[in-house]
């Protein structure tokens, strides 16, 4: 019987949820990837975690899809045993200044960034707690979510409600030594980011490194924090954003 430690990663076919996979993979733990539907990028990272033996699951879903989050996520359980770790990775974009914000872009970016979180954490957290091994929550909010950003209304205020519920949920479970954090990426070059040469040469600008984070970068931050090492950290917002706030 393996004691080996599984991670659960929304978002994991591409940009900041594929580097989570394959590091955390790298570093022995057994991967329960999600995407929203079967495509080639998801393929793709699931032939990778299938190489080194790292795939414990491939689960489809909509995180926004309250009902089918749950049923995927319970039959994993069922079958795996409760997870160790819970990457809440998933999120969208749909930006427009306020006055032009539809009430189906606000509601969109809400379900899926922040009822989301829900979606896909409350129904590890029984198990993770009756298997009474401790456990890992991170969840990826964003500088959006710290400071607010124009033109992201409905981004901000998704990625502000994820730092509140990650505060609270960290104090019900520390008794249970599931520590719950949230990382705040600023600007990093993945498939998301879509701005114009203007806004992006405005963005940098606000970027004491003057440079774009990588994937990669964020993922060695969810590293440690899913790691042993971070067993006395919870409840913290930790930015990675090349100074910008």
């Amino acid at each position: 019987m393996t004691t080996r430690k599984n991670v659960l990663i929304t978002g994991a076919s591409r940009g900041i949820g594929r580097a989570i996979a394959l590091t955390l993979a790298a570093q022995g733990f057994g991967i329960i990837a999600c995407a929203s539907k079967v495509s080639t990028p998801f393929q793709e990272v699931c032939e990778l975690l299938k190489s080194n033996g790292s795939l414990v699951d491939a689960l489809t879903f909509d995180v926004a899809d309250e009902i089918a989050a749950r049923s995927s996520i319970e039959k994993t359980i069922e079958v795996h045993g409760a997870p160790w770790g819970v990457v809440s990775n998933a999120g969208i974009t749909a930006d427009a200044a306020f006055p032009a914000l539809t009430s189906e872009q606000w509601r969109k970016v809400i379900d899926v960034d922040l009822n989301g979180f829900f979606n896909v954490v409350q129904p590890c957290v029984m198990p993770m707690i009756s298997g009474r091994k401790g456990g890992r929550i991170i969840a990826v909010s964003s500088v959006s979510g710290v400071t607010g950003n124009r033109g992201q209304v409905n981004y901000s205020a998704a990625k502000a409600g994820l730092i509140g519920a990650v505060k609270a949920l960290a104090v019900e479970l520390a008794k249970r030594k599931i520590t719950v954090n949230c990382i705040a990426p600023g600007l990093i070059e993945t498939e998301i980011l879509e701005m114009n040469e203007i806004a992006l040469k405005t963005a940098l600008s606000m970027i004491p490194m003057q440079r774009m984070g990588q994937p990669q970068e964020v993922a060695n931050l969810v590293s440690f924090l899913v790691g042993e090492q971070s067993s006395y950290i919870t409840r913290q917002v930790i930015s990675i954003n090349g100074g910008m706030v």
